[in-house]
């Protein structure tokens, strides 16, 4: 436990205003405090956590590895404490910027469209939205909320359930006529099976033979893209086969510009999809607790 005549948020202060002045003269000036005692605060910060954050061998300070960790987080720490303070002055009504992260598919079909209504109901609240299927570093990142599909990994984030929905695999009609209808899963080897450009939890699909035994059938088309809404546009255009999720597809489904293939072999698996953030909910910032409330409210993936 620390001791309680440590400030905690004043040395994290401190060390970022001197990593953003570029000098403990600059820092000094702009917090009203001597070089020396900006310098004996810093030493006293990097004693206590036992490692290097500020290197001094040159005129022009130059950040540690675990000093540039520190500052990033610094930076997040202090930007939460003023967001709390002002929170907290209003009433803790929701206001300030709030940075969401989300995979594509969802951010395109799902968040995009239900944006209006949060913005009218939170008024004081400024979205910045990124759309990316890469799994992204929150803290480094500096996002409140990250929106994520499939399996999650071990880590220190909190995650809430946003919803599920079962995969299926789909080609357009075009791809059919061209390539032959699908009897069985044997019947993939002589098709193109589009993949993802990044790392998946099962590399390949998986069926259920009629005996009930699970396999998994490769990907080895000769298409690869970076995101599921890259992976559906491609399976509009009648390039492959893709395996997206339902929910994803759906209104192509019921159009009939994609048709569902080998569905008396799937074997049922659905995909999870989460929000996750940083931080216990007793003490997320009022904007992050009112985004989560909304998804949870909102958002209908089954």
């Amino acid at each position: 436990m620390a001791r309680p005549d440590i400030n905690r948020s004043g040395e994290i202060e401190v060390f970022v205003r001197v990593v953003e002045a570029g000098s403990f003269s600059a820092a000094a000036r702009m917090l009203r405090m001597t070089p020396s005692a900006v310098s004996k605060l810093i030493a006293r910060l990097e004693a206590r956590l036992g490692a290097r954050l500020i290197s001094r061998s040159t005129r022009k300070l130059q950040l540690t590895p675990e000093g540039a960790a520190f500052f990033d987080s610094g930076v997040r720490i202090l930007a939460d404490m003023a967001a709390a303070e002002r929170e907290a002055a209003a009433g803790a009504a929701p206001r300030g910027r709030l940075r969401v992260n989300s995979y594509v598919p969802f951010g395109q079909h799902r968040l995009i469209p239900l944006l209006p209504r949060f913005l009218e109901r939170y008024p004081e609240i400024a979205i910045d939205l990124v759309l990316t299927d890469n799994v992204i570093d929150l803290m480094e990142e500096r996002a409140d909320v990250a929106i994520r599909a499939g399996p999650l990994g071990e880590s220190r984030l909190v995650a809430r359930k946003l919803g599920q929905s079962r995969l299926v695999v789909v080609a357009a009609p075009s791809y059919i006529r061209m390539h032959g209808a699908l009897q069985t899963p044997a019947d993939l080897d002589h098709h193109n099976r589009m993949g993802f450009c990044f790392v998946r939890h099962v590399d390949g699909w998986p069926f259920v033979a009629a005996a009930g035994d699970a396999f998994i059938v490769p990907i080895t088309g000769n298409a690869l893209v970076s995101d599921g809404e890259a992976m559906r546009l491609m399976a509009l255009s009648g390039t492959g086969i893709a395996r997206l999720a339902r929910w994803h597809v759906e209104p192509d489904i019921a159009a009939g510009r994609l048709v569902p293939l080998l569905e008396d072999f799937n074997p049922g698996d659905e995909e999870l999809t989460h929000a996750v953030y940083v931080g216990q909910g007793k003490h997320l910032p009022a904007r992050v607790r009112a985004f989560l409330d909304f998804l949870v409210e909102t958002v209908r993936l089954s």
